[in-house]
């Protein structure tokens, strides 16, 4: 990750432009910015804590009125995968928002799943921001414009894969699975694991991510697709 040491309005553009939002508050906006290994006199745990309460209540809104005929069960588990840290940080990414987050030198030593949450935390405290400024509303639009596709995408109701493939392992097997590292690849700030998961009487799964839980994630569905528990897209299970 380079930090771009952009400041004041020129900073307030740059992002404005990767975001399609206005920020009228510049030094709330670098705040929200700035991770507390930085060492600023101001951090974005405050603004990260606002803006997950305004996001869940956005998110939860929005499919409310999106899926009228889902159950409470249903609507919780797309809830959950959207304001996830896995999906945070993607949406973090793909703005274009981490080569301005502000950090002291020691984020090399950060674990990968510690970098996973700090770009997810940013987005939170951007969400903060645009709700200080602008009211719920203006915070409503802005979660709208970023999560909306997500939230229609045909697997975006699935339950999390390692917890449906232990239950139908105790189904089928009588035990849990079994996960193990088989490979971890790169650099220790940005590692790449691979891992095969285990079930008596059945082969293998694996898969590789970019954490282990990604790695167990994808090898769950793996086995999951395979045995038929899932289709493709679209199960629920």
């Amino acid at each position: 990750m380079t930090n771009k040491r952009l400041k004041g309005r020129e900073l307030a553009d740059a992002v404005e432009k990767c975001t399609g939002t206005s920020f009228s508050d510049v030094k709330l906006l670098e705040q929200a910015l700035t991770h507390s290994s930085a060492r600023a006199e101001a951090d974005y745990q405050r603004l990260e804590f606002l803006g997950d309460r305004v996001l869940g209540l956005a998110i939860s809104e929005m499919l409310f009125e999106a899926f009228p005929d889902a159950p409470e069960g249903e609507l919780s588990v797309r809830l959950n995968a959207l304001v996830n840290a896995e999906t945070l940080a993607e949406i973090t990414d793909e703005l274009g928002l981490s080569p301005f987050i502000r950090t002291g030198n020691d984020l090399r030593s950060l674990a990968a799943r510690k970098q996973v949450n700090m770009r997810a935390d940013v987005l939170e405290a951007i969400v903060a921001v645009v709700y200080l400024q602008n009211g719920y509303d203006g915070a409503r639009d802005f979660v709208r414009a970023h999560w909306e596709k997500r939230s229609q995408a045909a697997d975006a109701a699935r339950r999390d894969p390692k917890t449906v493939l232990q239950e139908w392992a105790h189904q089928v097997s009588g035990g849990a699975p079994d996960y193990r590292v088989e490979e971890r690849e790169g650099p220790d700030h940005d590692p790449l694991f691979t891992i095969a998961v285990h079930i008596e009487g059945y082969p293998a799964g694996r898969g590789r991510g970019r954490s282990k839980r990604e790695a167990e994630q994808a090898a769950a569905t793996e086995i999951l697709v395979r045995e038929g528990v899932w289709q493709t897209l679209g199960g629920t299970s």
